[in-house]
């Protein structure tokens, strides 16, 4: 019987690996100019926010079970555009490809890909419009 494989979180050497990307990944997002605004708006503590985070892809990444929240209810009031949702995605998928390897940067970016698609359309159907490509 052959082994199952590895999970992704896993693959990229656990929590200290994925935490740091996420230092990296956020310290650019707060300097950008479409989506610094917006979280300078909404988070007060970065170290906490980081963890919540952390916690929130380890759950993902098949890691430990840490997060517990309503993600995608947090965002309805943010009137978020699809300018924002590609902004974070292009330094979602830099960050991933400069920091872990070829496959696990691609599964990553893949999972943040199909997280923002259901939450475009999610925060459209909250709206009560359709999802904007």
């Amino acid at each position: 019987m052959k082994p199952a494989p590895a999970s992704l979180f896993t693959r990229i050497g656990g929590r200290p690996p994925l935490r740091e990307l996420l230092r990296y990944f956020y310290a650019d997002v707060r300097q950008h100019e479409v989506i610094g605004p917006i979280f300078a708006a909404q988070v007060s503590d970065w170290p906490a926010h980081l963890e919540k985070i952390a916690d929130f892809w380890s759950n993902l990444t098949g890691g430990p079970v840490r997060y517990t929240g309503a993600m995608p209810q947090k965002h309805f009031p943010l009137r978020l555009e699809p300018r924002h949702f590609e902004a974070w995605l292009d330094l979602w998928r830099r960050h991933c490809r400069a920091r872990l390897a070829a496959p696990e940067a691609a599964e990553l970016i893949a999972a943040a890909e199909g997280i923002g698609e259901r939450l475009r359309g999610m925060i459209a159907r909250e709206a009560g419009s359709p999802p904007r490509p």
